[in-house]
């Protein structure tokens, strides 16, 4: 039978899934043991990779899967602060290795994965644990859509950021693209994942030779990924700062891109697309003499909000 109190661990890294405010621990550890719960004081050993602590509380009769108040156990603390030995010590203790916390992660595997805890990962994944699954997985192979791209053919092994923390640069089959990236601390945010879908529903719709080209999606493994063709020639606001005004033909020219792309979108039917964030940083160059805009932030169809990465260019 796991434990379970009203007590809750605070001590430095926090649940992958934890609110942004509750991620960081506080209060140094001389605090914290100050009455400590026995089921805590297991999970502090945890955190300072101390064998012979975790043992003796064991000793004590305390369960190895002690949950504190928000449901996290001392192999969620190991996973956090990258605690190989302490993981592997605590599974081998009898330790259940995928403990969902209260904020739904298939946790220790998604805290490992966030905070980048490669050895915990391979540990973790060896004794069984699973990653998340992908809130739009299908059971059926013939559901997959057609768009679908497999995870493993993207190498984001050298990305960076391209936009405001939306999209970054990634390769796919020897060719770069850009990937805007769901990451698996929001997959239990069913507003951020119904976003996505409407987003995808919308790029699915979309062609047009002003538009950027949506080349898929990850949605059968997690993290989910949007993947557009990637525009490396930087941003309309840094190149009007590097080059100062435009020429006259120059900037009707770019005018005139920017107002394809838009006319269009505003002719989709049976509902237009409005954008509601044009600004020369969401506009990227795509030759020295064309430009080509994308934009990362909402669009109205009328009737509701959505999510929207659209792009005007010259070609």
């Amino acid at each position: 039978m796991e434990g379970k109190n009203p007590v809750r661990f605070t001590l430095l890294k926090q649940s992958s899934l934890a609110p942004e405010g509750e991620r960081d621990g506080s209060g140094g550890f001389e605090e914290a043991l100050e009455g400590i719960d026995p089921g805590v004081r297991l999970m502090y050993a945890a955190n300072e990779g101390n064998l012979d602590g975790i043992q003796e509380v064991l000793d004590s009769g305390v369960d190895v899967n002690f949950r504190d108040i928000d449901d996290r156990t001392a192999l969620h603390i190991a996973s956090c602060q990258g605690l190989t030995d302490v993981a592997a010590f605590l599974l081998d203790k009898g330790a259940t290795v995928d403990p969902k916390d209260r904020w739904g992660s298939t946790v220790p595997l998604a805290d490992a994965i966030y905070y980048k805890n490669n050895d915990v990962i391979k540990l973790l994944e060896k004794r069984g644990a699973k990653p998340l699954m992908a809130p739009m997985h299908v059971n059926h192979a013939r559901e997959v859509p057609e768009y679908e791209i497999n995870s493993t053919e993207l190498d984001l092994t050298n990305s960076v950021q391209i936009t405001k923390g939306t999209y970054c640069i990634a390769s796919w089959r020897g060719i770069e693209v850009a990937v805007k990236m769901l990451g698996e601390e929001v997959l239990s945010d069913e507003d951020k994942v119904r976003a996505f879908r409407d987003e995808l529903d919308l790029l699915q719709k979309i062609r047009h030779p002003n538009v950027v080209q949506f080349l898929g999606a990850v949605t059968q493994s997690s993290p989910m990924m949007i993947v557009t063709e990637y525009l490396p020639k930087g941003d309309l606001r840094e190149y009007l700062k590097r080059k100062g005004p435009l020429r006259p033909a120059n900037a009707v020219r770019f005018a005139l891109d920017i107002a394809r792309g838009m006319n269009y979108l505003h002719e989709t039917r049976p509902e237009p697309i409005i954008h509601l964030d044009l600004e020369p940083s969401t506009f990227f160059m795509l030759l020295m003499s064309k430009i080509t805009e994308i934009y990362c932030g909402m669009t109205q169809d009328i009737s509701k909000l959505q999510t929207l990465v659209l792009a005007s260019c010259s070609r």
